[in-house]
């Protein structure tokens, strides 16, 4: 479809107060996707026959599961008391795991859409997203959304949410983001109340990247939002903080589909393409100006996203190193928070320890390695990361059980985050009660209204990111909602768990963990390997270890051949006889065997403990 054929857009280089900026935040679930659609609709960028759900979920990914994962900028004309308005809306994630994506498209905004499902209620992840929408200033327009849901309570929650941002219950738009009702009266809203974005015209140029993305035929395509100035086509421009500079090949807008223009203006979001490969030369928050006339200062970017959780991605076939490599490289062309470094194990051979946002980052990174480029991997339990301090004052930071320094220490500190926990109140004595067991320190709780509660808890990181949101799930018969973010670190009483095969430390199995549960989690593992591990010609003990103290051991029995088959009546002695040269056989090939793991037993032992806690989270 040609662009001439659509609704004709607002030409690039439009009046600055003609646009509005905005995105839509909400919890996972809640319909920004489905309200994106039928704002696309009515405003005629896509045409009936092109349209589908959830139109802006591009990746196979996002559509399999429901979910968005990359923020998409749209621009959609819109005629409002006469006048012709550009609007440039961004749809974000929901999931707690992608808030990095969130806060990229709220630097780019005036407004936000706060959208609440009718039915469920105001969730933990608005309330977070709607805390990043205030610390930006943004305008927030309420708006309630599945109105035609059976369930839906929109007098209640529209009292619910004017309590929370103050205001009037009757200001909370209503729509179903389904049927269409009442989306009209939402982009009327945007134009009244989001402010025009403002800007200097006649400056040297400063535009935001907001987001990039790789495209394989031509290069990395960096989202931006002009601040102030202009960028036109051809223009040579300069990546402040890296210092590169190219050539603008094109220029232009997404509606949806990108549509090159002469150049872009103030406050205006659209794309660049410089025919670079290499999308670390178009870093997010960085700030793109001219090359012969720059701006002096840059625009304050927003905080780099931080790895989380650490997780060992091994190919199962040893020959695939070097294709995990070039996937993971690829894969981190798209996602800016993503992080790896080279390493071995002796159990699993060459692989990568990836940083990770959390479980559900973990878990989609690892369907997408598989899926788009034909891996089989195996994934090693989840870690956090540790300071720990010698007894020397030599600080180390521990990123996998095998870094976990020797010898005396004198602390070890742990990161802790600040969880929200959103939920009926019939369901807080169990909800307090798993905190608690997770070593939780409760901050405060609120009842946001007679119904529902808001817990706040103070937790070690490393509690949460194994099974703690299943267990939440299932305690409060899936009602709970959770989020949580990074507040520091503690000290805490932690050891390092070591499984040893025949005297071996097997690296893949180690584990750092709270010395309460360090006894537990040895049994475990060591029941688990007396299961998996097929029985040797020798006896072989499995034990779990802190230091050199046994805490749990398991006995693999030796597999016995019968040598007395051939022996039928006769004299005990000579059976005897052949028994003990048996017994000396064993002995001798103890002393120069070593265990034989399958790939299978480590593949088993590992994707057991592997979390399931995301796993068909919506």
């Amino acid at each position: 479809m040609s662009p001439k054929a659509r609704t004709p857009l607002v030409p690039a280089d439009t009046d600055p107060s003609a646009i509005r900026n905005f995105c839509i935040i909400a919890h996972i679930d809640h319909g920004k996707s489905t309200l994106a659609d039928r704002m696309l609709q009515l405003t005629g960028v896509v045409e009936p026959r092109e349209m589908k759900n959830q139109y802006l979920d591009r990746m196979d990914i996002e559509r399999e599961r429901g979910i968005t994962i990359k923020s998409q900028a749209v621009r959609m004309p819109w005629e409002y008391e006469g006048r012709s308005y550009a609007f440039h809306m961004i749809d974000t994630p929901g999931h707690v795991d992608f808030s990095y994506e969130v806060s990229r498209s709220l630097a780019a905004c005036e407004g936000a859409l706060l959208l609440v499902d009718a039915a469920q209620g105001i969730e933990a992840q608005t309330l977070a997203n709607l805390y990043l929408a205030m610390e930006h200033d943004l305008a927030i327009i309420p708006v309630l959304n599945k109105i035609d849901l059976p369930a839906a309570m929109p007098d209640k929650y529209a009292a619910e949410i004017a309590h929370l941002i103050g205001g009037d219950p009757d200001d909370v738009l209503r729509v179903s983001g389904k049927t269409g009702e009442g989306v009209e009266a939402v982009l009327d809203r945007i134009v009244a109340e989001i402010p025009a974005p403002e800007g200097e015209a006649d400056v040297p140029p400063r535009a935001m990247i907001f987001d990039s993305v790789y495209d394989t035929y031509r290069g990395v395509v960096t989202f931006v939002r002009v601040m102030d100035g202009k960028l036109r086509h051809r223009e040579k421009i300069r990546m402040m903080s890296t210092g590169a500079h190219h050539e603008l090949l094109e220029i232009g807008v997404s509606s949806p589909e990108p549509e090159p223009t002469a150049g872009l203006g103030v406050g205006e979001v659209g794309y660049l393409i410089t025919g670079v490969k290499d999308v670390r030369q178009s870093k997010v928050g960085d700030t793109v100006t001219l090359l012969n006339r720059p701006a002096d200062q840059e625009i304050g970017g927003y905080q780099e996203p931080r790895p989380m959780v650490y997780s060992g991605l091994f190919p199962i076939d040893g020959s695939d190193f070097p294709v995990l490599r070039e996937a993971l490289e690829k894969l981190q062309l798209n996602d800016a928070a993503l992080s790896f470094e080279p390493e071995t194990s002796a159990a699993l051979g060459f692989g990568f320890r990836v940083g990770f946002l959390g479980l559900l980052h973990l878990e989609i990174t690892r369907q997408r390695l598989e899926a788009e480029n034909n891996l089989d991997l195996i994934s090693t339990a989840p870690n956090v990361i540790y300071e720990v301090t010698a007894e020397d004052g030599e600080v180390h930071t521990v990123t996998n059980p095998s870094e976990f320094p020797e010898g005396k220490l004198s602390e070890i500190r742990e990161p802790i985050v600040d969880a929200t926990i959103i939920v009926p109140a019939e369901y807080v004595g169990p909800v307090m009660e798993l905190c608690q067991s997770r070593r939780g320190d409760m901050q405060g709780m609120d009842y946001l209204s007679e119904e529902r509660v808001e817990i706040r808890y103070r937790l070690p990181l490393a509690e949460i990111v194994f099974d703690f949101f299943d267990n939440l799930k299932s305690r409060t018969k899936g009602y709970a909602s959770l989020n949580w973010q990074g507040t520091g670190d503690q000290a805490a009483d932690l050891v390092k768990v070591d499984i040893l095969l025949q005297g071996d430390k097997v690296d893949a199995f180690s584990a750092i963990t709270h010395r309460d549960h360090a006894y537990s989690y040895g049994v475990k593992m060591a029941g688990r390997l007396k299961d998996l591990i097929p029985r040797q010609q020798f006896e072989v003990p499995v034990q779990a270890a802190i230091g050199s103290r046994i805490i749990a051991r398991e006995n693999i029995r030796a597999i016995r051949k019968d040598v007395l088959s051939k022996c039928y009546g006769g004299d005990i002695s000579r059976k005897r006889k052949l028994l003990e040269k048996q017994k000396e056989g064993k002995k001798r090939m103890k002393m120069v065997g070593t265990v034989e793991v399958p790939q299978e037993a480590f593949i088993a032992a590992l994707s057991s403990d592997e979390p399931a806690a995301e796993k068909g989270k919506k």
